[in-house]
């Protein structure tokens, strides 16, 4: 766990300084330079770049992750790099050329409900490819074990570039079209800087070669375009679906709400950077043993981390809808049914990463296809009846049964379960905590309330983690913290 230690501290320090930056532009500036109809636009188009993503990459992202251990030799391996680099122009090429073609058709359609829409579609196109081949040179570097600067670029560059332009925005340098179109070059300068981290960490040789498995990596690029745009779809499909029921300003409202929820997934998405590619690794090394203690350290400790910050959410939510526009508080349920999707999430540990990377992929991507159906069909049902709560609803169901049915799935096939007997005590000490702190505040300032319940609890936490030893790793980080003090 050196290695993935090493890089998940760094890369959660990183992530998190993403969050604290997105938290100032989604909590403040956008609420206060942007109106609710562009902000709503924004989060549309951005929800919809990233569902349409996966196709772009062609899943080559995925792929590289998976069999770049496979080839032993530099010729293979340097043939099937190149083959991940312009495979994607497959796909992006004719969806461009149909986008261009059809452009009043599918403006028409997407933009029924909200006129808008039409204007950006473009904007969305351009941010998707950027998006794909971003997640391609991640994982050139990622297989090199070098995701720090990756998961920087992944996590803060863009936030920064954001806030940039909001403030170029509320200082009339920038209107809002120049707005939009700065957030597209953000992203596209985005992709080339890591670009060019990427080459520097494994220079490319260009080799055009016929590799053994060609047949077999074609196969997994082809199905993983649907089975790695499950994740995304379940994350990002209910916003694109409410742009189709509701005014696009409550967009705005849910993604505020989504935005606090998701800081419980800061850490599984640091570890995840490493996991993917050591998981990869001791498949097809066949080490069952090491694959199987990674997914039980990973989970204690993720969940331990999520479920420290769950707590610090669901128990600070009230004071901090204190202290931005009233109208983003008709979105609480929404921060809690998602702040429990999101701790599911962390509790499976490298779960994902020994699927995407097994031979069972297939399976999942059929049981994936299936629950993003009935995604689909529980936003029609709920949106409606809901409003941006069932968007919510539907989206925690769905990422439940999908997370369940892979948990069992991994059992099945490979007798591995990230669960032990701290499981169950980690799991007692949440509830615990939410149950004493939930019902009570100080009579402060809400940012002064938050500050201080925050650091009772969080002291409160790490000593009974310490106290019973319910992680190795963060216990022994804990004492090494201790004797430098």
């Amino acid at each position: 766990m050196g290695v993935v230690a090493s890089q998940s501290f760094k890369n959660v320090i990183s992530t998190y300084l993403g969050f604290f930056i997105g938290a100032i532009n989604t909590l403040f500036l956008y609420t206060k330079f942007l109106s609710d109809e562009y902000y709503g636009m924004v989060g549309y188009m951005l929800s919809l770049a990233y569902v349409i993503m996966p196709i772009m990459a062609f899943g080559t992202h995925n792929t590289i992750v998976k069999f770049y251990s496979v080839f032993k030799t530099k010729k293979t391996l340097n043939s099937f790099l190149t083959l991940m680099l312009f495979l994607p122009m497959v796909l992006i090429i004719p969806i461009t050329l149909i986008g261009y073609f059809s452009y009043e058709s599918i403006g028409e359609f997407l933009s029924s409900k909200n006129t808008i829409i039409k204007s950006y579609l473009l904007h969305t196109l351009i941010i998707a490819v950027s998006l794909a081949y971003f997640e391609i040179f991640f994982a050139w570097a990622k297989v090199q074990m070098k995701t720090v600067f990756g998961n920087f670029m992944k996590e803060v560059f863009h936030r920064v570039g954001a806030m940039v332009l909001l403030f170029l925005l509320f200082l009339d340098v920038l209107d809002v079209e120049g707005f939009m179109v700065g957030l597209v070059v953000v992203y596209v300068l985005r992709m080339v800087i890591m670009k060019i981290f990427a080459f520097f960490v494994y220079h490319p040789v260009f080799i055009v070669s016929k590799l053994i498995n060609l047949k077999e990596v074609l196969s997994y690029s082809f199905l993983i375009i649907i089975a790695g745009s499950i994740a995304t779809i379940l994350l990002d499909v209910d916003k694109v679906m409410l742009g189709h029921y509701i005014p696009i300003e409550e967009i705005a409202y849910y993604n505020v709400a989504i935005f606090i929820a998701a800081v419980i997934a800061v850490p599984q998405r640091s570890m995840h950077q490493i996991l993917l590619p050591l998981s990869a690794q001791y498949i097809n090394n066949k080490d069952i043993d090491s694959l199987d203690d990674l997914a039980k350290r990973s989970s204690i400790t993720l969940f331990l981390i999520s479920g420290l910050i769950f707590i610090l959410i669901i128990t600070n939510i009230k004071q901090l809808y204190h202290i931005i526009p009233e109208e983003f508080s008709n979105a609480l349920f929404v921060v809690f049914i998602i702040s429990l999707a999101k701790l599911y999430d962390a509790l499976l540990g490298s779960n994902n990463a020994i699927l995407f990377n097994s031979d069972y992929y297939r399976m999942v991507l059929f049981l994936g296809v299936i629950l993003v159906v009935l995604m689909v069909i529980l936003n029609i049902i709920f949106i409606p009846l809901f409003g941006i709560n069932g968007a919510a609803l539907a989206t925690f169901l769905a990422m439940f049964v999908y997370n369940t049915i892979k948990l069992f799935f991994v059992y099945r096939k490979f007798k591995i379960i990230p669960f032990t007997m701290a499981t169950v005590k980690i799991g007692g000490l949440i509830l615990s905590s939410i149950l004493i702190f939930y019902f009570w505040d100080f009579n402060f300032h809400p940012i002064l309330n938050i500050a201080l319940k925050s650091s009772l609890i969080g002291g409160v936490y790490l000593f009974v983690i310490h106290k019973f030893k319910l992680s190795e790793n963060i216990s022994n980080f804990l004492d090494k913290f201790i004797k430098l003090n």
